[in-house]
């Protein structure tokens, strides 16, 4: 073969690769949903595949409430101000796990609530169970009512467990109020 031709060919391979690694996002993306927002310590909106924005309730547990309001966020009243400030530390940490996730997460939705919002098991891509790690670190309780959609209850069961056992976050909190004692005295 002569030198013009190898060359040619060589311009040609290296163009015809140049444009395949320019393709590579579309061919390979990545894996998960992109997190829009981190709501508070139970909630994110993610956008799906198809761009589409979807809020997302996280299954088997339920995270101290975070103030909304004005009124909510000036309230001296002691059980706001405790419940706020544990909501502050879930959200933080459910931001944090997030961002060390690459702001992708796996869904594995198992429900819709009555807000319209997807109810699902929260994964990092790495497999880390968000939910797991909540409840694991006393920023988060087991939520009972719902457990029997909980393809998980065992793990998260087993995370509360050993979380109040050792009196971890919440549960070395005497004045902490479970979330949905907080919410139905509202």
């Amino acid at each position: 073969m002569n030198k013009s031709i190898k060359k040619a060919l060589i311009l040609l391979s290296t163009g015809i690769i140049l444009l395949c690694l320019m393709g590579c996002d579309r061919l390979f993306s990545a894996s998960g949903d992109s997190v829009e927002r981190v709501s508070d310590g139970d909630t994110l909106v993610v956008k799906d595949a198809q761009g589409k924005k979807v809020t997302v309730r996280f299954a088997c547990m339920d995270a101290p409430e975070i103030a909304h309001s004005n009124k909510e966020k000036q309230s001296r009243r002691t059980t706001d101000r405790n419940q706020f400030s544990w909501g502050v530390k879930a959200r933080e940490r459910v931001q944090q796990l997030v961002k060390q996730g690459g702001d992708r997460v796996t869904l594995n939705i198992t429900d819709s609530d009555r807000y319209g919002r997807k109810v699902a098991e929260v994964r990092l891509t790495d497999g880390t169970f968000v939910q797991q790690v909540l409840i694991q670190e006393g920023l988060a309780k087991v939520y009972r009512p719902y457990l029997n959609k909980c393809p998980s209850k065992a793990i998260v069961q087993q995370a509360e467990t050993k979380a109040q056992q050792q009196q971890i976050g919440i549960w070395g909190d005497p004045k902490f109020v479970n979330p949905w004692e907080y919410r139905s005295l509202k």
